[in-house]
């Protein structure tokens, strides 16, 4: 301590200054150096740079360019989608409508669509109905609203027609219905408690909520009545009443549609006469002439609609108000079209009224449908008080192609009746009926069809003895009919219901000289019954002709029935043979029920319909380019459109067919019942002819005549694609064949209750043979002893279950409907 430390002298270094060498780098190279290397490090990192900037820009340009590319497809997708695709996706709908408004008068003005009073009013409506939709529940759908009409009418105030369209997809189209919109208009009208009246405020206009109506309606029908297609828009005024005013329009180069508006003064009606059409027929899918009880085209207010062409005489038609309107439409223009006709203003005419009897027993007067002979319109009404001098005698109605049943739960399409407190439905047929009163007074009550117009109707009334409504010695018949003794139980349908017929014990075949048989059904039906052949002696010759006779074509008559296509001129001008290329099978010998296969070219009258693309019913090849086949299997709209059916003719097994054509037309029986099948019968034209190379595979079969005879215990043959079973539900691939009898038809009415005349039985009562499901609108042929032709004599109809013991098949009876296949067939006859 306290004492200094000196390095030096502790630790003494011994080392050679030679062993050590230094070099000494002057500062500017040291310098240099270094400036160098960060030269060089400097260029490198501008290289980097330069190629990371050749990058950025190789990857921003590839990347704008897929954004652009990226952007343009989605400018392209929406505009396609706007306009394109949305579009084949969605629907324009189309609806036609009218309400009335009341404490609205009626100005001349208002038949200028470009007058000030039309143009306001039109848009204080349009304004409304606007409001009212834009604020339901299709407020994204609606489009747009157009005031077609402004028209007085007999009931007051102001009846607005008006257009209404609407922007729909497929799938939401179909909740865009008539009956909802028109339930939007309704429930926004403000109707008042107080007077439990129908006329409320709908945003300030006065609406009568009963005279709302909304139809979907056709898009060329909205284009042609609005201008923006077509100018054939005519308003027409009857200015006096009775002034007969002519309408013609001639059509010949190119598709039209024109349009008419008839239009009477204030508390007339419109009748229109339609003296001849020429159109294409095929029920009405591209020509028609429609008849509307409005000013615009709106379906359910439809009188009547014309199909087919006539010139031979002029049918007429009565509106319900003081207004008409018509549609000519001729698509495909093949030849000349037209229509001539001309409409009146007429006066409104009560119906009905107080009728006093005589006392004698007879008929006396007639009673008439309103506005006969035309055609009455629909909601009209008659009221009739009938009274008899005695207590004892009651009012007897004949009418003549009518008859009254009483009304079930259903409504009645063709009007009903009240007599004395019971209700009846009127049906049309083709033959005269009587109804009874068993009454002194009568009080009588007709109410027409709610939907279209109906035929005149006409009616002697007279009186009866109550207790006996026949004159002593004659038969009386269920429709009403009185008939003498000799025509009860004659083989022959005096009655037109078979009433006198059904309570006839079995003919006998009594050959003895005195009497051939003791009953007519065997006597000159082409047939020997007799050993000796005296059933069939004497019957060509010349006769008075009656429904037995067979009329030739130079109007002579032969006592035969069944004369026709039997193989012997009957007739001197050969009439009876003349049109008799048919029913001949070649050199081979629907529901069917222990059938069996069919060979090739069996059975060549034979068709099977196909209904979008399906097989569906049977038919008969009848004529060259006609078939017949059962009116139910075109019950509905859509299965009455012909463009949705095939025939295939000249096929055994199904998909093979030799000859395929279109349906050009389809005519139901005016008379078809859809409740038990009477007239079920419908006429199909098609649309191509199959040629001549063919007609060795393709025959048409022979349609009676309206006296040919069918025996019960005759054997015929059903054929068909038809189901074998009841329960089995897969339909056979290779037509099928089953022999059955017919069945006596009086038993036939015991087994089903609602049998007619124009109906059948047969099979057999074992339940073995039948026709089944699918079979329905096929032949039933039966072949003519002697001349071996074969008749269409039956048409699979109806029945109870398929093959059931002592249940038969039912048929419609051929023979009654010869006249009017012949009328729809010129060819034919």
């Amino acid at each position: 301590e306290g004492k200094s430390f000196n390095a030096m002298e502790t630790f003494p270094i011994f080392f050679k200054v030679s062993n050590i060498s230094v070099y000494v780098l002057p500062i500017e190279e040291k310098l240099s150096k270094r400036r160098n290397i960060r030269k060089k490090g400097k260029k490198k990192s501008k290289l980097q740079k330069k190629q990371k900037s050749t990058l950025w820009n190789f990857w921003s340009k590839l990347t704008l360019f897929t954004l652009l590319v990226f952007i343009v497809v989605v400018i392209i997708w929406t505009l396609l989608w706007i306009f394109v695709l949305k579009r084949a996706n969605e629907d324009a709908l189309y609806f036609a409508g009218l309400f009335r408004l009341v404490n609205k008068e009626f100005v001349p003005e208002y038949r200028e669509k470009d007058s000030r009073e039309f143009i306001s009013m039109t848009q204080n409506i349009q304004h409304v109905i606007n409001a009212v939709y834009r604020a339901s529940v299709f407020s994204r759908l609606y489009k747009q609203s157009t005031i077609s009409d402004l028209s007085n009418n007999n009931n007051g105030g102001l009846l607005v027609h008006f257009w209404m369209v609407f922007i729909a997809t497929k799938a939401k189209s179909q909740f865009v219905c008539e009956d909802c919109l028109s339930a939007i208009l309704k429930n926004s009208i403000q109707t008042s408690l107080a007077n439990r009246s129908s006329v409320g405020c709908l945003l300030g206009l006065p609406v009568d909520m009963d005279s709302v109506i909304v139809n979907a309606a056709l898009r060329s029908d909205y284009i042609s009545t609005t201008g923006t297609a077509s100018n054939c828009v005519t308003n027409i005024y009857a200015e006096e009443p009775g002034q007969m005013i002519p309408l013609n329009l001639h059509a010949s180069s190119e598709r039209v549609t024109c349009h008419f508006k008839l239009i009477g003064m204030l508390g007339h009606l419109i009748r229109l006469t339609i003296i001849s059409v020429e159109v294409e027929a095929d029920g009405c899918i591209t020509d028609s002439l429609t008849i509307y009880d409005s000013l615009m085209p709106i379906r359910s207010k439809t009188l009547y609609q014309i199909c087919e062409s006539f010139n031979s005489s002029s049918v007429s038609f009565v509106s319900t108000d003081n207004a008409m309107f018509l549609t000519f439409k001729s698509i495909q223009i093949k030849g000349l079209k037209s229509f001539h006709g001309h409409f009146e203003a007429i006066s409104q005419k009560p119906c009905g009224g107080t009728i006093l009897t005589k006392g004698s027993i007879g008929f006396e007067g007639n009673i008439t449908s309103p506005y006969s002979p035309s055609f009455y319109p629909p909601k009209c009404s008659c009221s009739w008080a009938f009274k008899t001098p005695h207590s004892d005698l009651g009012i007897a109605l004949k009418f003549y192609n009518y008859v009254l049943k009483q009304k079930g739960l259903k409504g009645c399409n063709h009007g009903w009746w009240k007599i004395n407190e019971k209700m009846y439905c009127g049906y049309y047929i083709d033959h005269p009926t009587v109804f009874y009163a068993g009454s002194s007074d009568v009080n009588i009550i007709f109410h027409c069809s709610s939907k279209l117009s109906d035929p005149p109707l006409t009616a002697e009334y007279g009186s009866y003895n109550i207790s006996k409504p026949c004159p002593t010695g004659d038969f009386t018949c269920s429709t009403g009919l009185c008939i003498s003794q000799s025509q009860h139980c004659n083989g022959l349908d005096d009655c037109f219901d078979e009433s006198d017929e059904l309570t006839c014990s079995i003919a006998v075949k009594d050959c003895s000289a005195s009497s051939p048989l003791k009953q007519s059904y065997f006597t000159c039906d082409g047939i020997k019954d007799c050993e000796d052949g005296s059933d069939e002696l004497n019957c060509t010759n010349v006769v008075p002709c009656n429904v037995i006779t067979y009329k030739c074509r130079n109007g002579l008559c032969i006592a035969k029935r069944n004369a026709k296509c039997d193989g012997i001129l009957d007739c001197a001008d050969g009439s009876d043979e003349s049109s008799c290329g048919c029913g001949i099978k070649p050199g081979v010998q629907s529901r069917i029920i222990g059938g069996s296969d069919v060979e090739d070219g069996e059975w060549p009258w034979q068709v099977s319909l196909h209904f979008s693309g399906s097989a569906y019913c049977g038919a008969s090849v009848i004529s060259k380019g006609w078939l017949v086949s059962a009116a139910h299997c075109f019950r509905d709209d859509r299965l009455s459109d012909p463009r949705l059916w095939t025939a295939h003719l000249g096929m055994r097994v199904q998909g093979n067919a030799i000859f395929i054509s279109e349906i050009k037309r389809i005519i139901v029986h005016e008379y078809y019942n859809t409740q038990n099948f009477d007239y079920d019968i419908a006429l199909l034209q098609l649309r191509s002819l199959w040629p001549e190379a063919m007609n060795s595979v393709i025959q048409p079969i022979c349609v009676p005549s309206s006296q040919q005879v069918l025996r019960g215990g005759e054997k015929c043959w059903v054929t068909g694609w038809g189901q074998r079973q009841e329960t089995d539900y897969k339909d056979p691939t290779t037509l099928q064949k089953a022999e059955i009898e017919i069945i006596n038809q009086t038993l036939c009415h015991s087994t089903y209750e609602f049998i007619t005349p124009r109906m059948l039985c047969a099979g057999l009562l074992s339940g073995k043979r039948d026709a089944c499901k699918g079979d329905s609108g096929g032949p039933l042929s039966c072949q003519m002893k002697g001349s071996g032709r074969w008749f269409l004599n039956g048409i699979v109809s109806w029945g109870y279950g398929c093959g059931r013991p002592n249940f038969p098949g039912v048929y419609t009876k051929v023979s009654k409907f010869s006249s009017w296949i012949e009328k729809h067939v010129p060819t034919f006859s």
